[in-house]
């Protein structure tokens, strides 16, 4: 299924073809052509997705594919960072919410098929780009920043990874094609279009619209209205030139995607939160959740936040939460870059239960007992567990240190600290929009500043609790939802305001 030609009604050049397909004739070459290959996969329990949501795994199997569960809906997704399995999981937890069985399907999972070693290939590489955009101001003025901001803009580049994506379907090929199928990458989303699935959710990451993501026969979605705009008029994705648009059916604005346990439960974690601030006669140690990201990029950057931290973790008047997801020697890093952390430090390392029942106590805890004071770090090799880790500390945390990435779209006061990549940015604008977190820090000195005056002064968080409370009563954070429905066909409507019945 040709996708490349004419994307949306626009036509692509010859020259932008012929570069689609010396680019897929070089995969090929390089990774093999499984395109008549068999695959059969089977459904299974996960440790950490299965008591979560109900969600089951999708593994390679011997035998002929098994009937699916009732009620299932595919999440596809890649692993390329943390924040394609962290909207995942949403997805997930939302179907689960809503009556059905989420099915995960990774397509950077299967080392045997030639969809998997390009996908490897190229995360490698954004993630090696990605830490050497922290390293180098250079690198990240002329490249990366421009890469991420207007490279990934262009139509053409979108035409060019079609005819990438069309060497991911086998995998699919034993699946019924009429399987609601959630994609939180855009690869995922064109397999399965190429592979001739009818009901496709693409689930758009990012607050800046970039071709990137476009995977024309799916519906779209996206978090935010301006968003919606950029991308139904397809907006300077070929420069001055405009193009023909979307049609209203390609797309639907959904608000934000976050897991039903959180949204939840916003009230009562708000009504927490702003109960610790409030404490007059006892003061409160604030609670900050600081997560490191699948890329591993800014350990500098965190290490002189934490620094900043440190006397007031002293005085206990703060507690970290550090996730190190599934990178151990990012604690040998802080622990050789900040050596006086150790004594106040306390490692919760591979073990999920203890993870779970350390969260949930966190969650109750009083400002004298030993979840609401030092440092707690977390670190789990499985994946599930990595990711997972942070949204279960969200709920006890008071403020979230992060990237203006997928997190920033989460339920929790937030510190934005400075980009990794261009479109970034603009996730720290919708948050700030919201009143939900920070604009972006523009340098370290003023991400530090923003951490003392959390401190000394609680009127910023308790703002942004109440602006949370007003977005959840707006519908704003029930997009996971919305996407369900629209995958599963019970939704058409694009204009109703995202409030949950």
């Amino acid at each position: 299924m040709d996708k490349s030609s004419v994307i949306f009604g626009n036509r692509i050049d010859a020259k932008t073809l012929r570069k689609a397909a010396a680019q897929q004739k070089k995969f090929l070459k390089k990774f093999g052509d499984d395109r008549n290959t068999p695959y059969h996969l089977k459904a299974v329990d996960n440790d950490v997705l299965t008591p979560a949501f109900g969600a089951k795994v999708l593994v390679l199997t011997d035998e002929p594919s098994p009937a699916l569960p009732e009620k299932a809906i595919i999440i596809g997704n890649i692993r390329m960072g943390f924040g394609h399995y962290r909207i995942s999981m949403a997805m997930a937890s939302a179907a689960h919410a809503l009556g059905y069985t989420p099915l995960w399907l990774d397509l950077n999972s299967f080392p045997e098929t030639t969809g998997t070693k390009i996908i490897a290939w190229q995360n490698r590489l954004y993630s090696m780009a990605s830490r050497l955009s922290q390293k180098s101001r250079l690198f990240n003025k002329l490249v990366w920043d421009p890469l991420n901001t207007e490279g990934f803009k262009k139509l053409t580049y979108n035409a060019v990874d079609q005819k990438t994506s069309e060497l991911m379907t086998p995998i699919l090929h034993d699946l019924p094609r009429e399987t609601p199928f959630i994609a939180t990458h855009v690869w995922p989303s064109q397999a399965a279009i190429h592979a001739g699935f009818t009901h496709v959710v693409n689930a758009i990451p990012d607050n800046w619209a970039m071709a990137l993501h476009l995977s024309e026969g799916a519906r779209h979605t996206v978090q935010t209205p301006s968003t919606y705009q950029s991308y139904r008029m397809l907006k300077g994705f070929a420069g001055d030139k405009v193009l023909t648009p979307m049609a209203a059916d390609d797309i639907a604005y959904t608000g934000q995607y976050i897991d039903d346990e959180l949204v939840a439960n916003i009230e009562s974690d708000c009504k927490m939160r702003l109960e610790r601030l409030s404490s007059h006669t006892s003061p409160q140690c604030l609670r900050f959740l600081l997560t490191i990201g699948g890329a591993g990029a800014q350990g500098d950057y965190f290490a002189n936040l934490i620094q900043t931290l440190l006397p007031y973790i002293m005085e206990k008047r703060a507690c970290l939460y550090l996730n190190i997801g599934d990178y151990e020697n990012m604690w040998q890093f802080f622990k050789e870059k900040l050596p006086e952390i150790v004594p106040l430090s306390e490692t919760h390392f591979n073990d999920w239960t203890a993870t779970k029942a350390f969260a949930e106590k966190a969650l109750r805890a009083s400002s004298s007992e030993p979840e609401s004071h030092g440092i707690h770090v977390f670190c789990h090799t499985d994946i599930f567990a990595a990711v997972y880790a942070t949204n279960l500390l969200l709920r006890a945390s008071d403020v979230l240190i992060t990237k203006p990435s997928e997190l920033a779209f989460y339920p929790v006061p937030k510190l934005m600290i400075q980009h990794v990549g261009g479109h970034e940015c603009w996730g720290a604008i919708r948050a700030a929009e919201l009143g939900d977190g920070t604009p972006e820090c523009p340098n370290l000195a003023y991400a530090q500043t923003m951490l003392k005056t959390f401190i000394e002064s609680p009127d910023l968080l308790q703002q942004m609790n109440m602006a949370i409370i007003s977005n959840k009563k707006a519908g704003i954070y029930n997009g996971a939802y919305h996407a369900v429905e629209l995958a599963a066909g019970t939704k058409e409507s694009n204009y109703e305001w995202p409030g949950r019945q």
